[in-house]
């Protein structure tokens, strides 16, 4: 099964997404996961990437096509995936429905109030390790568990950031639903609740879905 999670930041999409097919055996993919994956092993798409993350822009579409194409393609994604962070508007919704075919595709509903509050209490380390001070706290306050250096705050999850890409994610991402929607294979569940509720949401909905 093919699958897409939407979300504004601070919904939680990526944790649900993860659960979701780790569970289901599906294939989970992260188009940040894949970005730091190219970028790290310096392979030919990576340094496509690496021109536009040094200079602090967004990767453009034809890129993020190209890299999301060669990740779908992989074997081990032949029995179903649980797509992160793609498509990210109609030009790259276009492009997937070329090379897939979606069964199933569910936003994750959460005010920008609420994902605001969260992407707050966001705090991260070098060693590659985050935190959150309401559901995942460090055991000493400001401090890495692991390797005992001080957290910091991304700069992409200081307010200013985080209103600037929630208008992006309403203004391109958004209309991508009504697509979905006539589809037939659109669900929407309220991101305010604790994770495993929702989770419990989401998964009720794909069996549901899968009749």
């Amino acid at each position: 099964m093919k699958i897409i999670i939407f979300g504004p930041q601070g919904s939680g999409k990526g944790t649900q997404a993860e659960l979701i097919a780790r569970h289901h055996g599906w294939s989970y993919i992260s188009t940040g996961d894949i970005f730091r994956y190219h970028l790290k092993n310096q392979t030919a798409l990576g340094k496509k990437v690496d021109k536009y993350v040094s200079s602090g822009l967004l990767a453009p579409d034809e890129l993020t096509n190209e890299i999301v194409k060669d990740r779908i393609f992989q074997p081990d994604c032949v029995s179903g995936f649980v797509l992160d962070g793609y498509p990210r508007n109609l030009a790259q919704l276009e492009f997937l429905n070329k090379i897939a075919k979606i069964d199933f595709a569910l936003a994750i509903e959460l005010s920008d109030e609420e994902a605001i509050k969260r992407l707050a209490d966001r705090w991260a380390c070098k060693c590659g390790l985050s935190y959150h001070l309401l559901h995942n706290p460090p055991k000493e306050p400001g401090i890495c568990d692991k390797c005992g250096l001080p957290l910091f705050r991304r700069d992409d999850d200081k307010p200013e950031a985080i209103k600037k890409r929630l208008e992006i994610f309403h203004q391109e991402t958004e209309p991508l639903f009504a697509v979905y929607n006539k589809s037939g294979i659109w669900h929407q569940v309220n991101g305010d609740q604790p994770i495993n509720e929702v989770y419990r949401q989401i998964d009720d909905a794909i069996h549901h879905h899968l009749g």
